[in-house]
């Protein structure tokens, strides 16, 4: 058997495993697809097809003009996406969102892939480590990966996969943020390795506003955990805010909102609470609201943190969250085609990498099968240019993100480099968009693996 002969493993059969067969078979190479699913079920899955969509039928906004994860879609397609191809045969009428029959759309993949001449499907579970003579695996186990697979994966990896209620704290778009009111400093200027003493943007509050907060944010809904999830422990690091709250009115002002160290200009005054933000990208475009991980229902976040002064016309290009999850920290773990650096066998796809919803899932499992594929072939790998959604995404995954704070995040226009010029809002998205596209068609060119 030779090399360009021996067939590359995918263990998951989701959205980010189908969708790399795909691409890897379309290439012209085999591929054995590994799905535990009927031996072993999960918590989630209702059915042991591939491609399920667990929760929503919704692949949001197909817009690809002016929403990220539109642009996101058209790219798919260009690229020759299986999961794109079967959305858009089975999709139902949803305004400018793209929703598709799960149950038409999960059985149109399966159809597909198991009618391929070089796709094979295992059904049977991964236990532990692949075999030494998988000299290429793309695991896309998602976020419920086998507990056996994910202790062999944090054994090789000497990191933590994240198996329990990871709380995820709201993202801001920086230029959202209200600058004559919010300010840079660090609690008594202090810089840190890479910082110059004012690393944080502070948001102030007085008593009354505290007060008020605190007041709204125990009355506000919650998001209630799923039968499975409840024996979940918190993370005893990432407690969500309104836990803390519940503990006392003072505990968030002399935890997260402490306001020691810190001087309005303004008024000269140490503001009653702070509520502090600290840059989450290496492009300065996207800020993590400190410690204020929750488990509020969305619609309620938004209405709250827009109570807090400097943050009242906020754009958010996360909210907050809390759930049960397995993910790599792939800033420090993946290379930039998405190997584990401790054992440049194995790639990763999907949800595992830190990517959240199912395009972007999809997404990474392209382009991760597009990588096998390609060095399999004998070529190097090119990962798509930063400034397509692609090439974004993927960029925030093996390093663009802080290795500290990385948590799961969907594609938005906070990630990708910022445009020449001064347009804002509609006009900016759409120049965004417009570069992608470009630069998408020109990173496709010259590889044999782009769409027929």
């Amino acid at each position: 058997m030779t090399s360009s002969t021996k067939p590359i493993h995918i263990v998951g059969g989701g959205l980010a495993g189908s969708e790399a067969a795909w691409q890897i078979a379309s290439a012209g190479l085999p591929v054995v697809l590994h799905e535990m699913r009927p031996v072993r079920g999960t918590e989630a899955h209702l059915t042991d097809s591939l491609a399920e969509l667990v929760c929503s039928n919704s692949f949001r906004s197909d817009d690809a003009a002016n929403n990220a994860v539109g642009l996101l879609h058209e790219e798919m397609r260009r690229a020759g996406s299986l999961i794109m191809r079967a959305a858009d045969a089975h999709k139902l009428p949803a305004g400018g969102a793209l929703a598709v029959d799960r149950h038409g759309f999960s059985a149109a993949v399966q159809d597909a892939l198991l009618g391929h001449p070089l796709v094979e499907l295992r059904r049977e579970e991964v236990m532990g480590l692949p075999p030494a003579d998988w000299d290429s695996v793309i695991v896309a186990t998602g976020p419920l990966t086998s507990p056996a697979l994910a202790e062999a994966i944090r054994t090789q990896s000497g990191e933590d996969s994240l198996a329990f209620f990871d709380a995820i704290a709201p993202i801001v778009h920086f230029d959202s943020i209200d600058r004559s009111i919010a300010w840079k400093q660090s609690r008594y200027d202090k810089g840190g390795p890479a910082g110059d003493g004012a690393d944080y943007l502070n948001c102030p509050l007085n008593k009354e506003e505290y007060e008020a907060f605190i007041a709204a944010l125990l009355a506000a809904e919650k998001t209630e955990f799923k039968e499975w999830e409840a024996s979940t422990p918190y993370f005893d690091g990432c407690l969500p805010i309104e836990v803390m709250a519940a503990r006392g009115p003072d505990t968030l002002r002399w935890g997260p909102m402490k306001p020691v160290g810190l001087r309005d200009p303004r008024t000269g005054r140490r503001p009653w609470a702070v509520v502090q933000l600290r840059q989450d990208n290496a492009l300065g475009t996207l800020w993590n609201i400190v410690g204020f991980q929750t488990k509020l229902k969305h619609g309620e976040q938004t209405r709250l943190f827009r109570t807090i002064p400097g943050l009242q016309n906020a754009e958010f290009a996360r909210l907050g969250g809390l759930h049960r999850n397995t993910f790599l920290n792939s800033p420090r773990l993946l290379d930039a085609t998405l190997r584990l650096k401790a054992m440049p066998r194995l790639r990763f796809a999907g949800q595992i990498t830190g990517c959240e919803g199912y395009v972007e899932s999809a997404a990474v499992g392209l382009m991760t099968g597009r990588f096998a594929a390609a060095e399999r072939l004998g070529l190097v790998p090119a990962a798509p240019p930063a400034t397509t959604a692609m090439g974004a995404l993927l960029g925030h995954i093996t390093g663009g993100a802080d290795a500290t704070t990385f948590q799961p995040m969907n594609v938005n226009f906070g990630l990708f480099p910022p445009i020449e010029g001064t347009l804002r809002g509609k006009e900016r998205k759409q120049a965004l968009s417009a570069r992608a596209l470009r630069d998408f068609d020109r990173w496709l060119a010259p590889t044999p693996l782009a769409a027929e």
